[in-house]
């Protein structure tokens, strides 16, 4: 029997693979009580902070906390559902008039294209105007299609669930805030001296890795802010520090980005004419998206002890696992994977 296969390692192993499938399957399904857990370990250096600082007890210091984290919360759900529903007012006041612009962009273009084709055989001219009017057609059905009723019925049915998670995520982010010295505690009674020691070790490793990882998002955000700043001085100086300021604070979500804001003013200016600011900002949003896919293995890899290869795959299969949150959740895993194999909790030292 091969040195490294001892009954030690293989139960070590079978519990990894069972980590995995639970990972697998369970994992998607408890995102918010993953988010919980991560939050309320974010948020226990400032529970410390405040039991020592104020020689508050334990539940005063979390209530004190968890009210801060709400109010702030609340402060940035407020400003954002008022902007979004300002935003939309001023966008349906404003829609008759991009329908006229759109509509006169569309009678100048067909003029132009009148204008060439005066002299080719009218047989051409039928065809290009049948493939123009195909072509606009298209565009119209995929757009209704789009934005039809069932779309946006499913859209609005997944708003209860998507409330009910954030509930269970407030609820258990502070329960979890109470009851880590407790969980602590729990787990490190299962443990032996020396396996006590390397889980000590994992614990102060990964809260070095965590607020690396808000370090490198921080830095990534900061060079998103740099480059729009700089485009737009040249693209749009008038609006330059306001919109890459939006820019910057959007960018930090995930699934939104920069896109969610040049894309739709790049389509505002082709849709008003002026073609040539509209593929500067097309151009500026591609440029953004680059930057960040490529500068952000690298910071990240920098923060949290990863190079940018094995930082990239975690995100790449966590992004087609979890979704959006894979992004976070890939590389944490590789991060555990690797701090446990530093603490010689998995040891992988043998030879085929």
């Amino acid at each position: 029997m091969a040195r490294w296969l001892t009954k030690r390692n293989i139960t070590l192993f079978s519990l990894l693979i069972i980590v995995i499938l639970l990972s697998i399957f369970i994992l998607p399904v408890s995102i918010p009580i993953i988010l919980a857990f991560l939050t309320a370990l974010l948020f226990e250096p400032l529970v410390k902070l405040a039991e020592s600082k104020f020689k508050w007890k334990r539940n005063v210091s979390v209530m004190s906390v968890y009210i801060f984290i709400i109010a702030l919360l609340a402060v940035i759900i407020y400003y954002t559902v008022t902007s979004l529903i300002g935003r939309l007012i001023q966008f349906t006041k404003d829609a008759p008039e991009y329908l006229n612009k759109l509509s006169n962009v569309w009678i100048d273009f067909q003029s132009k294209i009148f204008l060439y084709t005066s002299d080719l055989p009218d047989d051409v001219v039928r065809s290009m105007q049948n493939g123009f009017n195909d072509i606009l057609i298209s565009f119209k059905d995929s757009f209704l299609a789009f934005f039809n009723s069932e779309k946006i019925l499913s859209l609005a049915s997944e708003i209860p669930s998507y409330l009910v998670s954030f509930i269970f995520y407030m609820i258990a982010l502070f329960l979890f805030m109470l009851e880590i010295p407790e969980l602590k505690k729990m787990i490190f009674r299962y443990l032996s001296e020396e396996t006590s020691k390397k889980v000590r070790y994992m614990i102060v490793k990964l809260n070095s890795v965590i607020f690396g990882f808000l370090k490198a998002q921080l830095l990534v955000s900061f060079v998103i802010l740099a480059v729009s700043f700089v485009g737009l001085l040249f693209i749009a100086p008038k609006y330059a520090l306001v919109m890459s300021l939006v820019i910057w604070i959007i960018d930090i979500i995930p699934i939104l980005g920069a896109i969610i804001i040049l894309a739709p003013w790049s389509l505002y200016q082709y849709v008003s004419g002026d073609i040539g600011l509209g593929t500067k900002l097309a151009i500026l949003a591609a440029v953004l998206l680059v930057v960040r896919r490529t500068v952000e293995p690298k910071v990240m890899g920098n923060q949290i002890g990863l190079s940018p290869l094995p930082t990239l795959i975690g995100m790449f299969i966590g992004l087609k696992l979890f979704g959006v949150f894979g992004l976070f959740i890939g590389p944490m895993i590789v991060i555990i994977f690797n701090t446990a194999r530093e603490a010689g909790i998995i040891k992988l030292n043998f030879k085929l």
